[in-house]
């Protein structure tokens, strides 16, 4: 940092006070109390910093150019957070009949083979292509290599803003298709509750994919991004700048006979 050098013999001017210095040292680079060094904010969790402002701009309608309209805060804490702060796993918020890691199932797997005449309880199948892995995976009820994982950890977005829901919008995140895959079960929990910062795929050829629907998730429930994981984000995404923002899902808050702790 430059120095302003103030003489001692030369007192200022009545016209320079607090605010004029105030001023220079501005213009000199230094830092004030709020801004320490490296764009580090000292505020508390979840407040607000500034973005990373590089990067290129994506398509319109693009995950790229979504990515620009996530607020950008630091991490909030994870103290409170439990699985059941989201419900009951896997509620039958779409009224289906069925329980949502099912309805998953039958969406992703191929070739399924049902335990009731409805078709609700998927006791087989096939993942041609796991998504983290890129392998093809038999599923099993019972004693499967598969997982159910929310693209957004529920940690994560307990960290980015579901602290502060309200119960059924908790509820309706965690049963929402949009935030949820099938996946080989390793990866899932060698993943965690990682954000893009932390974790991306192995298998190269779903990262932007993956990054996208992490980005459609947070800007559906107004979720913030780290620093960190923003950059991690824009980093796919520069590579795939026309990657679709996906969409739909289901609604953003879950019937009223719906709860969670």
């Amino acid at each position: 940092m430059r120095r302003i050098a103030i003489s001692a013999r030369r007192p200022a001017p009545p016209a320079v006070g607090a605010a004029a210095l105030a001023v220079l040292l501005a213009v000199a680079g230094c830092s004030g109390p709020g801004n320490r060094g490296g764009g580090r904010s000292d505020a508390g969790p979840g407040a607000s910093v500034p973005g990373d402002g590089g990067g290129r701009a994506g398509a319109p309608g693009s995950a790229r150019s979504a990515l620009d309209s996530l607020a950008v805060k630091r991490p909030g804490t994870k103290d409170g957070y439990a699985r059941d702060r989201f419900g009951s796993a896997w509620a039958d918020t779409d009224g289906n009949g069925c329980g949502t890691r099912d309805d998953i199932l039958k969406r992703d797997l191929r070739g399924t083979a049902f335990r009731d005449a409805k078709k609700c309880v998927v006791v087989s199948g096939t993942l041609p292509k796991d998504p983290y892995t890129g392998q093809s995976l038999r599923y099993q009820r019972g004693r499967s290599t598969v997982d159910i994982d929310h693209v957004v950890a529920l940690s994560d977005a307990w960290q980015t803003g579901a602290r502060q829901w309200p119960a059924r919008k908790r509820v309706a995140l965690a049963n929402d298709p949009l935030n949820l895959i099938a996946v080989e079960a390793s990866a899932n929990r060698s993943k965690s509750d990682g954000d893009a910062a932390d974790w991306l795929p192995s298998y190269a050829g779903y990262r932007c994919t993956y990054v996208a629907r992490q980005v459609a998730v947070k800007r559906k429930y107004g979720l913030w991004v780290t620093r960190a994981e923003k950059a991690a984000m824009a980093k796919v995404l520069d590579s795939c700048p026309r990657q679709a923002l996906p969409g739909g899902g289901t609604p953003t808050e879950a019937p009223a006979r719906f709860t969670a702790k």
